[in-house]
């Protein structure tokens, strides 16, 4: 892989680190009349768990434009993976930003499991059909 490459896959990385963060930190989202309208007893809107199972597969295909080996092409994943993990540790001053409650599987659930089938995918195609491979035919 070349520097332009390597470039790209840390844009994609940051970006990925970027979306975590921004998950996160939408995921206690509610109606509750603050920020957004009251709908019946401040019901919870996990719009996080959506755009995680959106943004990280299209993160990992990507990816593997760049390279199609697993570790490459996973890596948003990884970095996603081990956001969510770090958010789910105390700080400094005690504060916890991963939510204890349904919200958080849910994002886990949708983050995690978009982007293993999106890789799960890839793995399942024919050697000759992936990007970059040595076609078996002369």
């Amino acid at each position: 892989m070349g520097v332009r490459h390597w470039v790209r896959l840390t844009g994609l990385l940051l970006l990925s680190l970027a979306l975590t963060l921004i998950e996160l930190l939408y995921l206690p989202l509610r109606f509750d009349g603050a920020l957004l309208p009251m709908v019946g007893d401040s019901l919870p809107l996990p719009i996080s768990a959506v755009v995680a199972a959106v943004t990280l597969p299209w993160l990992i295909k990507r990816a593997r434009r760049i390279s199609p080996r697993l570790l490459v092409a996973g890596s948003p994943l990884w970095i996603w993976l081990l956001g969510v993990l770090v958010a789910a540790f105390p700080g400094p001053g005690g504060d916890v930003v991963l939510i204890g409650d349904w919200r958080a599987l849910l994002l886990l659930g949708c983050g995690a499991l978009a982007g293993s089938i999106t890789l799960g995918g890839m793995l399942g195609r024919p050697a000759g059909s992936r990007p970059g491979a040595a076609s078996a035919e002369r």
